[in-house]
């Protein structure tokens, strides 16, 4: 069936997220996505006359590979993505899953298989610091599930999200939050529970992102400094890590080392946090601020966008705003903080820049819902 908002959705990929160039070869992957969308947007890379190519997968074929998967057999797809992604100049992953949870029962031994010789060695390692990337979900009935709505209701709400936002204003509107941070030490965080963490971006970047890397899009990040966070984060979003889901994650840092893990799932946790050293370390700190995405649905291309959220990761950092921490992890933990799911407050340098999802100094004033939602 064909939609015009593909047609709108694949002219923002080529045009403004990967912004293509004629020759670019381009590698499209995606996992159970309506051929119709996958048509659109190869039509559309070669009207920029760039070269598209396409890998299209189904995640219960994943499933069965993963959990029969020997090493040898992994380290052979590693080999062979990568050699096709060193050859890519630009990379849309177009990621739909008609059950969220479908690698769930897949074995951690066989998915740190997958970590190692595929995710970290052609996405991490190649496709992030090489290619000119951007990865969206794709609406299905198990996304409204998550949500709470029907699938018509969902798919309104996913384009509304996705196309319906103006990412110039909302490069704009984050400018001054750059500049805060880029000249920002300490950073304070409180939140619902026990809540109560410190720690330095001394001299780290920070990146904005406007529908450039990730659609739907609305976050600011830069990284701790490696050894410097200490205290208590209590998430309160569900997650999940390739396929299995978390809830009330609880993590204690002691200079920059998570020391204390515990959850719904405390044993699964951490074996995912001990995959290497740098799993236990965290890579990012970013404000969330889509105006549009106000609750969790355990998808976290959505729930790092949330309105009033903060996301703390541990496992590997952006080379463009980088700690130095190194990890085939990157696992997007997200706190709310606005009102209905418990408040808080964020502090910068002891200046109270947000306090319960809203920033409070008038030259944030910009990203706050009713701004960014205005005409």
């Amino acid at each position: 069936m064909s939609d015009a908002r593909f047609e709108r959705l694949a002219d923002i990929l080529v045009g403004h997220s990967t912004a293509l160039k004629p020759g670019d070869k381009t590698l499209i992957e995606a996992s159970d996505v309506p051929p119709e969308m996958v048509n659109a947007l190869v039509n559309r890379i070669a009207r920029a006359d760039a070269l598209p190519f396409v890998i299209t997968r189904q995640q219960r074929v994943q499933r069965t590979l993963y959990r029969n998967a020997s090493e040898q057999q992994m380290r052979i797809i590693g080999d062979w993505e990568l050699s096709l992604m060193e050859q890519m100049n630009a990379y849309v992953g177009l990621r739909g899953s008609h059950n969220a949870l479908e690698l769930s029962d897949v074995p951690d031994e066989k998915m740190r298989l997958y970590r190692e010789h595929v995710w970290s060695k052609v996405h991490s390692n190649r496709r992030v610091p090489n290619t000119n990337w951007v990865v969206l979900r794709w609406p299905t009935s198990a996304m409204a599930q998550q949500a709470g709505m029907s699938t018509e209701a969902f798919e309104d709400f996913y384009f509304d999200v996705c196309i319906g936002v103006d990412y110039d204003k909302m490069r704009a509107a984050q400018e001054p939050l750059k500049a805060r941070m880029d000249r920002a030490d300490q950073i304070h965080i409180l939140g619902p529970g026990d809540t109560d963490l410190t720690f330095s971006i001394r001299a780290i970047p920070t990146i904005t992102c406007y529908g450039i890397r990730n659609i739907p899009d609305g976050e600011c990040f830069t990284a701790p400094v490696r050894d410097s966070v200490n205290g208590v984060m209590h998430y309160n979003a569900p997650t999940e890590y390739q396929g299995k889901p978390f809830d009330d994650i609880r993590l204690v840092f002691k200079d920059g080392k998570i020391v204390e893990a515990t959850g719904s799932d405390t044993l699964a946790l951490n074996a995912i946090l001990d995959s290497d050293e740098g799993a236990r370390y965290v890579g990012e700190f970013s404000f969330g601020f889509n105006p549009f995405i106000t609750k969790p649905m355990r998808d976290i291309l959505f729930d790092e966008k949330i309105a009033g959220s903060i996301h703390f990761t541990p496992g590997q950092a952006y080379e463009n705003a980088d700690n130095g921490n190194r990890s085939q992890i990157h696992w997007d933990m997200v706190l709310v903080q606005s009102k209905q799911y418990g408040g808080g407050e964020i502090h910068i340098d002891g200046e109270t820049v947000r306090k319960d999802g809203l920033f409070v100094p008038s030259d944030l004033w910009g990203l706050n819902p009713e701004n960014l939602k205005a005409g």
